[in-house]
C-alpha cells in the first residue's frame, strides 16, 4: 500500500519528466516501468543502481544537469548518476583502489536516457564525439561512465590532458604532446579502470565502457522513474 501511495504522489512528476519517447530510428528501447521490471526479473544484472548511494565517497559533477556542458543547455532535470549493477560493483572496486592512493572518482555522467543522445547529435553531429543516435550510446545502456580523479587531500581534480567534453585532438588517449604529469595522470586513470573491466574510448580519456556492455538494452527511462523503482 505504501508503494502504491508513493507512486500516486510521484506520478505527475514522472509524467512530466518522461514524455513519450522519440525513437526516429526505431531502436529497441526500454522506455516504460513494466519493460524495465521485466528485464530485471529475467536478469538481476539489469538492475540500475544509484552511484551516489552505492559507492562510498564517490563525487558527482553531473554537467548535463547544468549549463556547463558542450550544449550550453540543461539536459537532465536533476543531477544523478545511475549504472547497471555489475558496472556499479566494478566501479566500487576501482574507487577502493583509487582511495588507497589518496584519490576518488568524480563522475561527470553515467546512465544517459536515449532522449539526451538524440539532443546531443542535434547540437553536435560528429559521431567521433557524440553517439550516433541510430545506434544509441553505451551510456543509454547504463554501461558507460565519464569520470576523472580528485585528490582527497586538496579536493581538486588531478590535472588531465583536457577538460571534460573537450572535442580537440588532445582528448585522445594516445595524444603525446603533453607535460609528463598529465600523461601519468591519464595513464593512472586508464590502467586502473582497465583492471576492473573497463575500456577507454580512444577519443575521450574520460569515457569508460564496461566489458559486456552489449548485453544491456538501450533505455529511455527518467532518473525519477529509476528512483521510484528502487
Amino acid at each position: 500500500m505504501r508503494n502504491i501511495l508513493l507512486f500516486l504522489l510521484l506520478l505527475p512528476g514522472l509524467l512530466l519528466a518522461q514524455p513519450k519517447s522519440r525513437n526516429p530510428y526505431k531502436l529497441p528501447l526500454i522506455n516504460d516501468h513494466n519493460s524495465y521490471h521485466s528485464s530485471m526479473n529475467n536478469d538481476s544484472d539489469m538492475q540500475m543502481l544509484n552511484l551516489d548511494t552505492a559507492i562510498t565517497g564517490i563525487i558527482l559533477d553531473i554537467r548535463y544537469a547544468t549549463h556547463n556542458n558542450f550544449t550550453g543547455e540543461i539536459i537532465y532535470p536533476k543531477a544523478a548518476a545511475w549504472a547497471r549493477k555489475p558496472v556499479a560493483e566494478a566501479l566500487t572496486k576501482a574507487q577502493k583502489a583509487f582511495n588507497k592512493q589518496g584519490l576518488s572518482i568524480k563522475v561527470f555522467d553515467a546512465y544517459r536516457p536515449y532522449a539526451a543522445t538524440l539532443r546531443f547529435y542535434e547540437v553536435y553531429p560528429d559521431t567521433n564525439f557524440v553517439a550516433a543516435p541510430w545506434h544509441g550510446s553505451r551510456h543509454n545502456r547504463g554501461a558507460a561512465v565519464d569520470i576523472t580523479l580528485v585528490n582527497l587531500k586538496t579536493g581538486k581534480e588531478l590535472p588531465m590532458p583536457t577538460t571534460f567534453d573537450d572535442f580537440s585532438e588532445k582528448a585522445a588517449t594516445d595524444y603525446p604532446y603533453l607535460p609528463d604529469e598529465l600523461i601519468q595522470n591519464r595513464k593512472l586513470l586508464i590502467t586502473t579502470m582497465q583492471r576492473f573491466g573497463f575500456s577507454v574510448y580512444q577519443y575521450e580519456w574520460w569515457h569508460f565502457d564496461y566489458i559486456g556492455w552489449e548485453k544491456f538494452p538501450l533505455m529511455d527511462i527518467s532518473f525519477d522513474e529509476l528512483e521510484y523503482n528502487q
